[in-house]
């Protein structure tokens, strides 16, 4: 199989593509910590970039994957809208990934609980938690000093990745979370897991594909 993943729940825009033989090549864009990304400009240069470093073009893909967040709304507007026109114009199965869970994946080898937070703004991080691949906390828009709360009473060590742990560095570690260093890549959405996730979930309605906002849009049309 031959498959593209696209990412774009976080400031950082993300490609990657899996080849038959296990090999996965990334292309991605991290943008400075107070930037919102730059997805629309991104997202397809870097699609188009990983596809010529994996040495395939658009024709040899057997399958699309795309993180569906939750995350930044603009963001995952994007990826989504760009996953699903190019699953249309190409005639190809999409597979919705988790981008909290991608998050997580690349971390299921630590004999610890992995909890994935994404930065949410408004005080607020979108998070979820696993040991062992199996889900421990759902998906959910929490509070630091809540997710903080929930994870101290979690039997065993908890260990919090996402630029949401690093931005509640304070809060998380305050309740014995383990938070590795702010430069460490551990707090971004990497291709691997990305790809391995869309490789193994099933294709999704490609119409009925839609954003995990978890919240309503920090701006709303004004009311009638």
């Amino acid at each position: 199989m031959i498959l593209l993943a696209l990412d774009s729940a976080t400031p950082s825009s993300v490609a990657g593509v899996l080849l038959p033989d296990g090999r996965i090549v990334e292309a991605r864009d991290d943008p400075p910590a107070d930037s919102r990304g730059e997805h629309a400009a991104r997202l397809l240069p870097l699609a188009e970039q990983a596809l010529a470093e994996a040495g395939v073009g658009w024709d040899d893909l057997d399958r699309l994957a795309v993180g569906v967040g939750p995350g930044g709304f603009t963001g995952l507007r994007i990826g989504v809208a760009t996953a699903r026109a190019l699953a249309q114009a190409r005639g190809l199965p999409l597979v919705a990934v988790s981008s909290l869970e991608a998050l997580a994946a690349g971390h299921d080898d630590e004999p610890a609980i992995v909890a994935a937070a994404i930065d949410a703004r408004r005080g607020e991080v979108f998070a979820a938690a696993w040991r062992d691949g199996t889900p421990v906390l759902a998906p959910a828009a929490i509070a630091p000093d809540a997710l903080a709360a929930r994870l101290s009473a979690a039997d065993g060590t908890v260990r919090a990745v996402g630029n949401g742990a690093v931005r509640f560095r304070r809060e998380l570690m305050g309740a014995g979370v383990v938070v590795p260093a702010d430069e460490s890549s551990v707090h971004r959405i990497g291709a691997e897991a990305l790809c391995r996730l869309g490789a193994a979930g099933e294709p999704a309605d490609r119409d009925a594909l839609l954003p995990d906002y978890r919240r309503e849009p920090d701006a709303k049309p004004p009311q009638r």
